[in-house]
């Protein structure tokens, strides 16, 4: 069964910029562009008639920064997430996207991969938290850890190539069901070596989902499933 896909506006008052990062967020599974608006007065009066899942918010609006929209937002009852886009840069500014709850702070310019990773990262803990239930310490720790391990291509550990990495991220999110390390490195065309490095990566940023399959010599086999949702009908 297909899960309904995530809804997102868009507020930049870039017009050119609001279509690109549109634009961005459309071509992610599992994610669907509500609109894109211009100013804070349209956002709020868009999201008084139209709840959507997620927004991506500009800092610099004309009518009022994004901060002091998040906070009417949370004072009208509005528990919308956020995702702060935006070229603000000072540190008073990101401590105060923290406390108001933004989930991710993405300073532009960016490019497509450093969005996707972020939206990819939001719909992770979306729908890890929408199964319910309790978590152990282990669940809590990946879940407060998944949107700060979305890194985009400058954030790779030193000897890494983003190259590499996506050519490993496509294997993987193209891949019909789990594949070995082997496999992966193969449809890459990398050595096999390499393609545990960035494999360990994934790992510990939670991207993807290892389990141990047992062949005729009893040696386990790692085997390696992306994590992202499917997309919704229509995505």
């Amino acid at each position: 069964m297909n899960e309904s896909p995530m809804h997102v506006l868009v507020v930049d008052d870039d017009v050119r910029v609001a279509l690109i990062n549109a634009a961005y967020v459309a071509k992610v599974p599992g994610f669907r562009v509500a609109a894109h608006v211009h100013s804070a007065a349209e956002a709020m009066e868009f999201l008084n008639c139209h709840p959507v899942d997620l927004v991506l918010l500009d800092h610099y609006l004309p009518d009022e920064n994004g901060l002091d929209l998040v906070r009417r937002l949370r004072q009208h009852g509005h528990r919308t997430d956020v995702i702060m886009v935006t070229a603000a840069r000072d540190l008073a500014t990101v401590q105060a996207a923290m406390r108001l709850g933004a989930l991710q702070y993405l300073v532009k310019p960016f490019t497509f991969a450093g969005l996707r990773a972020r939206l990819e990262a939001y719909g992770a803990l979306r729908h890890a938290l929408a199964a319910g239930g309790e978590a152990e310490q282990a669940e809590v720790d990946r879940l407060f850890g998944a949107l700060a391990a979305a890194e985009s291509p400058n954030d790779l550990p030193k000897g890494h190539s983003h190259t590499t990495a996506e050519l490993v991220r496509q294997v993987l999110r193209t891949a019909a069901g789990p594949l070995s390390t082997q496999q992966i490195a193969d449809r890459a065309g990398i050595s096999r070596q390499t393609a545990q490095r960035y494999l360990k990566l994934l790992d510990r940023s939670g991207r993807v989902t290892l389990a141990l399959r047992y062949g005729e010599t009893g040696r386990p086999e790692h085997r390696y499933t992306w994590r992202p949702q499917e997309p919704g009908p229509g995505a």
